[in-house]
């Protein structure tokens, strides 16, 4: 699994959780996980979420550290899972950071109390599985009651090559117990 932290700020608009977004435009080929940060406002069209599509959500942040995984393969169960697991390393991350148990996960996405810090979703598409995972850098104009990584002092250059780094050997674990693991006869 390769990985990239992008240097240039991209706006996340969703047309990033396309097929192939990684290797079209990081030559990044195969299995991947890019961070970036930018702005979010998701065009309608790729609001995942059937229920966030039916009430028109506004899913928009001023600043945000997002992480993107293509895994080409078509499970979204898997996927799913594959996004819980995105979003307890990043807070387990952020708690060992803070010296705390601060931040809790919630479905799919990271609070601290009733302060929302994430965004997260996963979907398939004709040849992958991707997971889009957002954070608050800067909360200032967020449709809900919201933190960022500045009210914290966490930097989000650091914290996003801990976060991927972590992803990448999980997965490579994984990998790595399925070719050692017998079975039960």
């Amino acid at each position: 699994m390769r990985s990239l932290f992008i240097k240039e700020q991209i706006k996340f608009t969703g047309e990033q959780l396309l097929s192939f977004w990684a290797y079209k435009n990081y030559d990044l080929l195969g299995d991947n996980i890019v961070a970036f940060i930018g702005p979010c406002e998701l065009e309608e069209k790729y609001i995942i979420g059937i229920d966030h599509w039916k009430k028109k959500t506004k899913i928009k942040s001023e600043l945000m550290l997002h992480f993107l995984v293509e895994h080409f393969d078509l499970d979204l169960e898997k996927a799913l899972l594959r996004q819980k697991l995105l979003v307890c390393i990043l807070k387990d991350k952020l708690n060992h950071r803070l010296k705390g148990d601060i931040f809790q996960r919630w479905g799919d996405d990271i609070y601290d109390e009733d302060y929302k810090l994430t965004i997260s979703t996963a979907t398939r598409t004709d040849v992958s599985t991707k997971i889009h995972l957002g954070i608050n850098i800067k909360a200032k104009d967020a449709p809900v009651k919201a933190k960022g990584l500045s009210d914290y002092g966490v930097d989000p250059d650091d914290i996003a090559q801990v976060v991927m780094n972590q992803y990448r050997l999980d997965m490579r674990r994984v990998q790595e117990r399925l070719v050692k693991t017998r079975k039960v006869t």
